[in-house]
């Protein structure tokens, strides 16, 4: 059993998935000091609303993507090993378009922004708040976009120690403006979505500066930002992520801004270990992408089922965490967190173990509308379950509408790669 054990653990893609969960495990450290330094200082409300900002950006800055994840993991392992003009090209020119689309998109919430805050999101911000938000929007898209270059290139230690050091440098900014009392919501935007992302930039400069010159040399070429099957990759992952916030959002037009200050720090505790899973999925997705036999396919399949068993594991180790841990972490002051955490990290175990069709969907099969029309349906399910039940049972209703929504969104996705399997591995 244990030499079976450590031939596990010594498999390159185990090394991979230790230190991008090494990786995540510090950054949940770090989200969770931020959690406790800021619900000390800010009012329940006041973290109601740095809930529903941030929560703006992150999802802007995932729909944003335009896809382009999809097509770096498709396409760059490959270039990466070559080494050639190609590489730099393809890098430049997805970069460039992503930016270009991506500041049209960014124009238009600077000007709808205050409108959209009056009548949905509600939360009374200042303008210079609203812009703050919008641009750590662009930050944050530029983040993603190198780090994804790097995961693509398998570079996962040099990316976590970026994030860490970052993360660390954000920390020390933190308790000097908690020092200097000159914490506000919106600092607290600028440090989350602008210094941040600026800290992993020149982090990765001094690193590869030598490399700029051949960037700026570099043409750009539109047939390098593909679309077709990463548009319709890019189209399901954006019902996803705008699902997941759906309930804050609903929350935050039905219900008063304390009890969104008490869901969204629950959200943030589940979406910490969301973050786990995808660090996961990130390693095993080449994987998934080079199989070709049917016992590759049982072999990569059982693979993920155990790596995806960590994240599944830590949401029931928050269901069974005792009320008096989170009261010590978050203080009474947000009393409901605890049941609010417990509800929501049920339905999230079938999130986590429910990747693995998916990635067997995407990456082996190379169908994404199977994704599109589960993701669809999961956004419909959540969005409905969360505006007609909200209302009634307040804080406490999305973990019934997200359980729901997974349960359907998941079936449809094991079916598919059943179906599938069965289809491409016929003997």
């Amino acid at each position: 059993m244990i030499p079976r054990i450590l031939h596990f653990i010594k498999r390159p893609t185990s090394k991979n998935v230790i230190i991008n969960t090494v990786g995540n495990y510090l950054n949940v450290f770090f989200t969770a000091l931020f959690a406790l330094i800021l619900v000390r200082i800010l009012t329940p409300s006041q973290y109601g609303v740095l809930s529903v900002l941030l929560g703006i950006a992150y999802v802007l800055a995932n729909i944003l993507d335009f896809g382009t994840t999809a097509t770096i993991y498709s396409y760059l392992p490959s270039l990466y090993e070559k080494k050639t003009y190609e590489l730099y090209r393809f890098i430049k020119s997805t970069f460039y378009y992503q930016s270009i689309f991506s500041f049209i998109v960014i124009g238009g919430l600077l000007i709808s922004f205050p409108t959209l805050d009056k009548y949905f999101f509600k939360t009374g911000s200042p303008w210079w708040e609203l812009t703050l938000t919008s641009i750590s929007v662009l930050f944050l898209i530029w983040q993603n976009f190198l780090q994804n270059i790097l995961f693509a290139a398998k570079k996962f230690v040099k990316t976590n120690i970026y994030l860490n050091l970052a993360n660390i440098l954000k920390t020390l900014v933190v308790f000097i403006m908690v020092a200097t009392k000159t914490v506000t919501v919106g600092s607290v935007i600028f440090i989350f979505g602008i210094l941040g992302p600026v800290i992993f930039y020149l982090l990765l400069f001094l690193d590869k500066k030598e490399l700029v010159p051949i960037f700026i040399r570099s043409k750009v070429h539109h047939g390098d930002f593909r679309f077709g099957y990463t548009l319709t990759y890019f189209i399901a992952s954006q019902f996803f992520n705008l699902g997941l916030r759906m309930d804050l959002f609903l929350l935050s037009y039905f219900r008063s801004k304390a009890e969104v200050g008490y869901y969204g720090l629950s959200q943030k505790i589940i979406l910490t270990i969301i973050t786990t899973v995808i660090s996961i999925t990130q390693v095993l997705s080449p994987s998934f992408a080079k199989i070709n036999k049917k016992v590759e396919a049982v072999s990569q399949l059982k693979t993920g089922f155990m790596y995806l068993l960590l994240p599944a594991g830590l949401f029931l180790l928050l269901f069974f965490t005792p009320k008096q841990v989170y009261d010590l972490f978050f203080t009474e002051n947000f009393v409901q967190t605890a049941s609010i955490t417990k509800a929501l990290s049920l339905p999230f175990i079938l999130y986590a173990l429910g990747s693995l069709p998916m990635l067997f969907l995407l990456y082996t099969v190379k169908k994404p509308v199977y994704i599109l029309v589960s993701n669809i349906i999961f956004f419909i399910i959540l969005t409905l379950g969360c505006y007609i039940l909200i209302p009634k049972y307040g804080v406490f209703a999305p973990p019934w509408a997200i359980t729901l929504a997974l349960i359907v969104a998941i079936t449809i996705q094991v079916y598919a790669s059943i179906r599938e399997f069965k289809k491409i591995f016929t003997s």
